[in-house]
């Protein structure tokens, strides 16, 4: 994931913290969300002293607040994509803790550099498969037009959860996959684990 898209993407994830499980209905989903958002986002400007420069109070708000509402299994698993059957047992733990933990980092770091960017929420809707909803949102900052984000979320043991995220018209998944898949082919599964867990600490 490029800085831009995991700095957009880290403002709105802002909105699923302290969440403990989004309604069934996408117009409840969509007004969760919305008021989780505000709230969140709220508190981090109020406490902007605290975190400057802080970065391992970042890692933990994330991580402890924004992480569990996320299917990283799935999200592994769909980001790996075909070469998912090759991963031992072990290794697919090793695969879903490093990508967990990048993630976490990545969206620590780029949280940090949240200006008061504008959020617009738009009514959710049905996802293209059965028992999945889309949240539609926009981030505006200054200059430059707004940027569409999409959380596409499904139900796990009865609590919704992020399994995608779509960028700019950019899936989150189909942007790992990509990456993924080169890694594999050069150094197969244990590379990768290497790399994702590399990676996790620079970030």
């Amino acid at each position: 994931m490029s800085e831009r898209m995991a700095w957009l993407a880290a403002v709105l994830l802002a909105a699923l913290w302290a969440v403990p499980a989004l309604a069934g209905a996408d117009a409840e989903a969509e007004a969760l969300v919305k008021r989780t958002a505000e709230s969140t986002l709220r508190t981090l400007e109020n406490r902007r002293a605290e975190l400057d420069g802080n970065p391992t109070a970042i890692y933990e708000l994330v991580g402890n607040k924004l992480a569990p509402h996320f299917d990283f299994d799935l999200i592994t698993r769909s980001a790996v994509g075909r070469d998912w059957s090759k991963a031992s047992p072990a290794q697919r733990r090793q695969l879903i803790a490093a990508f967990r933990a990048l993630l976490v980092s990545t969206y620590a770091k780029s949280l940090a550099k949240y200006s008061g960017e504008q959020v617009l929420f738009k009514p959710a809707r049905p996802g293209t498969r059965s028992g999945t909803v889309v949240v539609p949102t926009e981030v505006t900052g200054s200059g430059g037009p707004p940027i569409p984000i999409d959380y596409r979320m499904h139900k796990k043991d009865g609590v919704w959860k992020v399994y995608d995220l779509v960028i700019d018209n950019v899936s989150m998944i189909s942007n790992y996959r990509g990456q993924f898949r080169v890694t594999i082919a050069r150094s197969g599964i244990d590379g990768l684990i290497r790399e994702l867990e590399r990676k996790a600490r620079g970030a």
